[in-house]
């Protein structure tokens, strides 16, 4: 019998949809959705008889494991509780989007304990899992109503091609599909990238959407400075941490992030593209730094996101972004060790923007033989 579709273009009511979708897998019913790679075939991870029928659905190889999708960096940690710290950076970077994280399962409290044999035979057959998070709204609904991941494979046979329409899909699976939601093309039209992620860094296993050099970026350690204004403080800041770092690091500023390393900074009050203080400037040149091509930039949620250490100025900034992005607040950190606010020379002297820039060089010191850095230089760099 070929599958229920639904075109979610002319779907008044998605909620209904969604309802659909759960009591589908709970049934052991296999759902086809979109994602912004390809379509994706599911069953519940929970459902004995819903992973039964996806293997045969899509004939897999023994040892060939499915992914286990869910709903967010914070949920596979429920699933991969001693995940590594590279791990975690790119989940918080990477997700939802278009990239499977195979990582070891060896913790004892691991959730994947909890699902049925089969299910773990089939997501953990050689003792690493592939979580993903897909980037789609209906999935994402989905796996917040769903009791548990799901577990996913793209919707083609195996050795076929992958599924970019719902047309392809109905081709390639017909009647082994219950429900297939339609969505139009994939976004990406090609499959997540697949990186294997250790203490000892990263391997990509397979190229998708996400490429090496850019995963390597993600996979970088970056460090945030953040003032008010994003043309005095901040950026001096950036400058010395640069260069201090780059001291560590045995290369110069500019070949930091060749070396898994970025600096940025930016304003909670900042407008995008003003020039810095002319005083800041001229600290900086004493110190044989040039800060002429900083241009300010606003805090955003992306960055905060993405930092995996935010140094802030004063205990008022780290007080408003806290507030503002609670899941960030082990990441925000203020500058001056003794929890001493670094104050604004703005409006200021000369004078007083050499002293503060020696106030944040003198903090940024200890900071920097504290900071774990990558080992090596990126290949081809």
């Amino acid at each position: 019998m070929p599958p229920v579709v639904i075109d979610l273009h002319r779907t008044e009511d998605t909620r209904d949809v969604v309802h659909r979708a759960v009591q589908a897998l709970v049934e052991g019913k296999l759902v086809a959705f979109p994602t912004e790679t390809v379509y994706g075939l599911a069953a519940s991870a929970l459902s004995e008889k819903g992973v039964a029928r996806l293997l045969a659905a899509k004939n897999r190889a023994v040892g060939h494991p499915l992914a286990l999708a869910v709903k967010s960096a914070e949920d596979a940690e429920d699933y991969v509780p001693d995940i590594c710290p590279l791990g975690r950076r790119l989940a918080r970077r990477c997700w939802p989007g278009p990239v499977t994280l195979v990582v070891e399962d060896e913790h004892p409290a691991s959730l994947i304990r909890q699902l049925p044999k089969l299910a773990r035979d089939a997501i953990v057959p050689s003792g690493a899992v592939g979580l993903r998070v897909p980037a789609h709204t209906m999935v994402l609904d989905v796996l917040r109503l769903l009791v548990g991941p799901m577990a996913l494979s793209s919707a083609n046979r195996g050795g076929e091609r992958e599924s970019l329409t719902a047309a392809e899909v109905v081709a390639a699976m017909n009647d082994d599909v219950d429900l297939l939601l339609d969505d139009g093309r994939s976004r990406f039209g090609q499959p997540s990238s697949v990186v294997r992620v250790s203490d000892d860094g990263f391997e990509v296993l397979r190229e998708g959407v996400v490429s090496g050099q850019t995963l390597f970026r993600l996979a970088s350690t970056m460090i945030l400075l953040v003032c008010t204004g994003n043309t005095c403080r901040s950026p001096m800041a950036e400058a010395l941490l640069r260069r201090r770092l780059a001291e560590r690091s045995d290369c110069q500023p500019g070949e930091l992030e060749d070396h898994g390393v970025i600096v940025m900074s930016a304003g909670l009050a900042a407008t995008m593209g003003a020039r810095p203080t002319a005083e800041a400037v001229d600290a900086m040149t004493r110190l044989g730094l040039d800060l002429t091509a900083h241009v300010s930039q606003p805090l955003t949620e992306q960055l905060v996101r993405h930092a995996d250490l935010v140094l802030v100025m004063t205990a008022a900034h780290r007080q408003a972004i806290v507030a503002q992005w609670p899941d960030a607040a082990e990441r925000v950190k203020l500058l001056c060790h003794d929890n001493q606010d670094v104050a604004d020379p703005i409006g200021g002297p000369p004078d007083v923007y050499r002293q503060c820039a020696q106030q944040i060089d003198g903090e940024l010191s200890s900071w920097v033989e504290k900071l774990e850095l990558p080992q090596g230089k990126r290949q081809g760099a």
